[in-house]
């Protein structure tokens, strides 16, 4: 697994083959960040992000790389979340937040709200296609006007979403990309 820009650029990390998750290929996770730089500038902005389903924690180093404030990494298992931790303290970072907890119960609670979340759920979960509403609809997770990035297999069609803003695939990966709501002041 490989950081692909940013401050930790080229950074090489060893994911055991035991492992069941797998990071998001180097060509997706390229050519994903390159469309979020077209809605997120990462370096000025130092958004707060959410990492959902954290399982290597590819995205999370991606994000603590690229300049985020604060990463929260969010994963179940205590494998995966031990390596993410190792990771993170190889790097020397001290703005990312790794808890193991339910990312789906996280979503209903979480005490903080972020500007950038991404979610890369098992493509078997079968909550998938009720997540972006999940997201959205939670009580200040996503900040007004922030992204929701949701990586999913081809099975799962958001078309139809109404804050869906752009799809993206990568051969068996894609990416569903949505905004938060403009908050309205009177």
């Amino acid at each position: 697994m490989r950081i692909v820009a940013g401050q930790y650029r080229g950074r090489h990390f060893d994911v055991p083959r035991s492992f069941k998750a797998r990071p998001t290929t180097d060509f997706a996770k390229e050519n994903i960040f390159n469309v979020l730089r077209s809605h997120i500038d990462f370096e000025d902005d130092a958004p707060r992000a959410l990492d959902l389903f954290a399982g290597t924690g590819s995205i999370t180093l991606e994000l603590l790389s690229r300049g985020c404030s604060s990463v929260t990494a969010v994963e179940l298992d205590n494998a995966h979340v031990r390596m993410i931790q190792q990771f993170v303290r190889t790097l020397g970072a001290d703005n990312a937040i790794i808890l193991k907890a339910d990312a789906l119960r996280y979503i209903q609670r979480a005490p903080a709200t972020f500007d950038f979340i991404f979610a890369d759920p098992p493509y078997a979960l079968p909550q998938i296609p009720d997540l972006p509403d999940m997201v959205l609809g939670a009580q200040g997770l996503l900040a007004p006007e922030g992204l929701f990035v949701l990586e999913h297999g081809s099975d799962n069609d958001f078309s139809a979403h109404p804050a869906l803003i752009d799809h993206r695939s990568y051969g068996s990966v894609n990416f569903s990309l949505f905004k938060g709501q403009t908050v309205r002041h009177s």
